[in-house]
């Protein structure tokens, strides 16, 4: 999919929730675009339960949001590490970024310091950062060896990419702490250079979150479920409408490239299995809450469309070739044109539909990213 033909006006990007933009709102208070093909109308999120209908069943993430950004030091150099996914042997994929000066981070364009080089039994020459100092990189963060000394006498060592498709994301192993009891400790929400200031992780929870017992969760909020209230669930579950809860846990996105998502861990457990086939059957339609709550379902849909108990790990990417086999419906915030989850939407609602109601967002100054204002898609 090219990228949208719209322009997002700077100004446009939600710097801080809306409850603090707007004294006396809660986090319902964002405004809502719906699309029906290519017909689009303009609403208040509250107005959502009036937009659904009884059978309809929504789509929930349960994934709780980390506190996944901690500060750490190669050598002399201050970096920031993300944490993004715990592996099943017990390490994490990280992304180490550099501060940028605003409290945010930008990539890490290379790295200073003493290289050691060393011959493998491969006979090829690795770089290898011995501790206490730097690296000089090749652009992508972190070379093999890398060591990040953390908060609490904790360390981090650079293992290997996570992915032959880019040496972003690591996968590393820490020593000399829990992670999830180091997050809790020392980490703090991720945070993008459109936000205005730091936030406390009460605000990037949804209302949907639950603990998990071995501490793991989404590495950036699954946002499109920020504006739910408990009372509006509550009005929504009284007009006939249900939820089938599901649990994606989302890794760190690509804010400079727009990639696609990396392997995901995800849960559809065998009850939500069994909503979402009677609304297929029956009159409702299945909305997902999210682009995390797609990709889950359709990760433990069949070829025939029914969707199984699944658990485990994802390298599902929806896109319009692909197309979705269980998913009718969508709410999710507004992405920005280059992003890869556009494909996602397209294979939902169509190109049409995409390029219209992105139209109409931009012409009726509606709010970006995950304090911003959302987007429902509908047949």
């Amino acid at each position: 999919m090219p990228a949208l033909a719209v322009g997002v006006p700077e100004e446009l990007s939600a710097r801080v929730p809306v409850e603090q933009r707007e004294p006396g709102l809660d986090r319902g208070g964002v405004r809502l675009l719906v699309s029906r093909g290519t017909e689009v109308s303009h609403h208040a999120f509250a107005e959502l339960p009036g937009l659904l209908r009884a059978g309809d069943l929504l789509v929930v993430n349960t994934s709780p949001t980390l506190a996944a950004a901690v500060d750490g030091r190669v050598g002399h150099a201050r970096v920031v590490v993300h944490f993004s996914t715990r592996g099943d042997d017990g390490r994490w994929a990280v992304e180490l970024r550099e501060p940028d000066g605003r409290g945010t981070t930008r990539a890490r364009a290379e790295m200073t310091g003493t290289t050691h080089a060393r011959t493998d039994v491969t006979g090829v020459t690795r770089a290898r950062a011995e501790e206490g100092e730097g690296v000089e990189g090749r652009g992508c963060g972190g070379l093999a060896g890398t060591r990040v000394r953390l908060p609490g006498g904790a360390r981090l060592v650079l293992e290997e990419p996570l992915s032959a498709r880019g040496e972003r994301l690591w996968w590393a192993r820490v020593s000399g702490a829990v992670v999830p009891a180091l997050l809790r400790e020392h980490g703090r929400p991720i945070r993008y250079s459109y936000t205005e200031r730091d936030q406390p992780l009460s605000v990037y929870q949804t209302v949907f979150a639950l603990p998990y017992a071995d501490g793991t969760g989404s590495a950036e909020m699954p946002s499109a479920a920020r504006p739910f209230t408990a009372g509006l669930v509550a009005e929504l579950v009284s007009r006939g409408v249900q939820f089938a809860p599901v649990t994606l846990h989302t890794g760190v996105a690509s804010a400079e490239s727009h990639e696609p998502p990396y392997p995901e861990r995800f849960t559809v457990p065998e009850a939500s299995a069994r909503l979402i086939n009677a609304a297929r059957a029956g009159d409702g339609r299945v909305v997902a809450v999210g682009t995390t709550a797609v990709r889950a379902v359709e990760s433990a849909a069949g070829a025939d469309g029914v969707v199984r108990a699944r658990a485990g790990w994802t390298d599902l990417v929806v896109t319009p070739e692909r197309g979705v086999r269980v998913v009718e419906g969508l709410l999710t915030g507004l992405h920005e044109p280059e992003a890869s989850h556009l494909l996602m939407l397209e294979a939902v609602a169509g190109r049409a539909a995409i390029d219209r109601g992105y139209e109409a967002a931009v012409r009726g100054r509606y709010l970006w990213h995950e304090f911003g204002d959302v987007h429902l898609l509908l047949p």
